[in-house]
């Protein structure tokens, strides 16, 4: 089984994601979606965790969740483990419970995680199970606690960045919002309230490249998908190619004046790809080239003319 993604440290903030085996329902009663709640709970109190919000859907659940440890792997495996020892019992089953390993999607900040909040609760919105106005009415999603002023989510999440005070009202005020927002689909890219279940991170392009670049060795792990791979790999040339670049005793700034043909630049390529098989496609976009085929070219002659020194 491929392995998915894992990057822990303290206070990293997490979109939690997992499916049944094969879409299979797993919160068909009640008694099942309260274990499995209940399940959680025992996992944020016994981690220190930090839950912003959560909902079940028939076959699927997510929650957002804080973690001051860096003990996300430790705990989602006593998490699923459990509840599916506790979810067989229920039902006189064996076997795997989910699809394959959860998603957790690393979140940027908090008010990142203000919008990952939104879309677990506007979930059963977007899937037409309850309408905009009966959002609060979802029987398994944190929002109907939040509004009401009960239930043990924390309270970072939907107050993500100020946007909610303190006061009673302010639950009401983020209701009503939800509201308004589920009402108008169109919104919810404006929003950045879609795509929130994909990839390996939720952030700024800025803050996904500072990301890629640190932990790109991770491009090697066989369980990412395609684009998670591309953005890792390119994270890691950055890494060597910025080093490059500073032991050469060169600016960035300088890599947009003179031709891009020029010995220093071939020269820096040349270098990156040998320590980090950085693709030619790349490095051609990093140096300001349209095209892979003349950065390939122009490292044809420069090696040519290297050979004819070496010999001559």
């Amino acid at each position: 089984m491929a392995r998915k993604l894992r990057i822990q440290f303290g206070g990293a903030i997490y979109h939690v994601i997992n499916r049944g085996n094969y879409r299979r329902d797993v919160f068909e009663r009640p008694e099942e979606g309260k274990a499995f709640l209940a399940t959680l709970r025992e996992a944020k109190e016994m981690m220190g965790w930090r839950v912003h919000a959560y909902v079940l859907m028939r076959n699927h659940y997510h929650f957002a969740v804080e973690t001051p440890e860096p003990n996300l792997v430790q705990g989602m495996h006593w998490l699923q483990s459990t509840w599916a020892t506790r979810f067989n019992r229920f039902r006189k089953e064996r076997g795997h419970l989910f699809q394959g390993r959860y998603q957790a999607l690393l979140v940027q900040d908090a008010a990142v995680l203000g919008r990952v909040v939104d879309y677990i609760h506007l979930n059963p919105v977007r899937a037409k199970i309850v309408t905009a106005e009966q959002v609060k009415s979802y029987r398994w999603s944190s929002l109907g606690g939040i509004v009401k002023g009960e239930g043990w989510v924390d309270d970072l999440g939907w107050r993500a960045g100020g946007r909610f005070g303190v006061e009673p009202e302010a639950r009401q005020a983020y209701e009503a919002y939800l509201v308004e927002v589920g009402r108008e689909e169109a919104r919810w890219e404006q929003l950045g309230l879609k795509g929130l279940s994909r990839g390996w991170v939720i952030g700024t392009s800025g803050w996904r490249r500072a990301m890629a670049k640190e932990y790109g060795q991770l491009a090697l792990n066989p369980g990412l998908e395609r684009e998670e791979v591309k953005e890792l790999r390119e994270g890691a040339w950055e890494a060597i190619f910025e080093r490059v670049l500073q032991c050469s005793n060169r600016q960035e700034a300088e890599l947009a004046e003179g031709p891009a043909r020029a010995d220093w630049k071939l020269a820096l390529a040349e270098q990156v790809r040998q320590e980090s098989g950085a693709s030619l496609e790349w490095l051609a976009r990093r140096l300001g080239m349209t095209q892979a085929g003349t950065l390939r070219s122009y490292l044809h002659k420069r090696r040519g003319r290297e050979n004819l020194q070496n010999t001559a």
